[in-house]
């Protein structure tokens, strides 16, 4: 009963998962052939195909996966604005680190394969428009992102123990990101989510941890790219010495802000690291009644028609990408 439980949930997600692509591909298409001054816009286009995706499919995608009965329920906690910020600073330590490795992975493949492995995220990012940018990026994925791969999730997995609701969350968030990158560092910061939604039962507390790492990157940090002039550095040859040189000049207060903006920066990671090392003795995953006996576990979780489908499909779409 528990395998077949874990299976409805993999399909659920595997369903889900074609919903917001056909919907995405299916928009884009009509774009394309009605309306082409839109879909040759990259800002507008971005924005109809992101909020057919938010209000439509992940919303279907949402009330699939609530036709699955809930098991068991989270614990009710209050958590301080003091612990919040102790716990954001841990997870923003652990995405900086684990990110850093990722692009360092995808530089080995990329020098492997002889050509550079494609960042959509960062060619979104500095493309679009950046009101377009917050309203999709820091507004609506963390809400649905949080309701649907934490609390939908986690609702239908804590039964069985905080800790496989949390290696699932994090391993079904990190992998709907498509792409390697992506997947180590959304795999850390859903585990710590997961971990704090699971210990106090309050959506809106990593709801807002995931807007303000989304306002973060994709706003605060593309900003500081743009008047550093280091966005433009990316566009040119890094052996024409005398356009970097003008670029540089060109841009001297920009590259302060950023050197500042570094620091600070490491400062967050570097007191994050401190923070972990303090608490870890304080992090308790519980276990339940109901928890599948040791030796079963992987088998009953993970070998199952539902989860097989939708992790070979998402690896697939990692592989393909790096790849391709």
């Amino acid at each position: 009963m528990t395998k077949r439980h874990f299976s409805k949930i993999g399909l659920a997600y595997m369903i889900g998962t074609i919903l917001v692509f056909g919907l995405q591909y299916l928009v884009e298409f009509l774009l394309k052939n009605f309306i082409p001054q839109v879909y040759e816009n990259g800002t507008l286009n971005f924005l109809v195909v992101m909020l057919s995706m938010y209000v439509i499919s992940m919303p279907l995608m949402g009330f699939i996966i609530s036709r699955i009965p809930a098991e068991g329920a989270c614990e009710s906690q209050k958590m301080s604005v003091g612990r919040w910020l102790k716990i954001f600073v841990i997870a923003y330590a652990g995405m900086y680190l684990t990110n850093v490795f990722g692009n360092i992975v995808t530089q080995i493949i990329s020098s492997l394969k002889g050509s550079p492995v494609s960042n959509n995220i960062l060619e979104i990012a500095t493309t679009n428009n950046m009101w377009c940018n917050f309203f999709i990026m820091v507004i609506c994925a963390p809400i649905a992102e949080e309701i649907l791969f934490r609390k939908l999730l986690i609702d239908r997995t804590i039964k069985y123990g905080q800790g496989i609701s949390i290696l699932m969350s994090a391993f079904i968030f990190g992998l709907f990101h498509g792409n390697l990158n992506q997947f180590v560092y959304a795999f850390t910061l859903g585990a710590v989510f997961a971990y704090v939604y699971s210990k106090t039962g309050n959506i809106k507390y990593t709801i807002l941890m995931h807007m303000v790492v989304n306002f973060l990157g994709s706003i605060v940090g593309v900003l500081i790219l743009k008047v550093s002039g280091m966005l433009e550095m990316m566009n040119i040859d890094p052996t024409d010495i005398e356009a970097i040189t003008n670029i540089m000049t060109n841009h001297v207060g920009g590259l302060i802000i950023m050197f500042i903006y570094f620091v600070i920066v490491i400062a967050l990671v570097i007191t994050g690291i401190v923070l972990f090392c303090v608490n870890i003795r304080k992090i308790q995953i519980n276990k339940t009644e109901d928890t599948v006996p040791q030796g079963k576990r992987f088998a009953t979780y993970f070998v199952n028609i539902g989860m097989i489908a939708f992790f070979i499909y998402w690896i697939a779409m990692i592989i393909y990408q790096l790849f391709r």
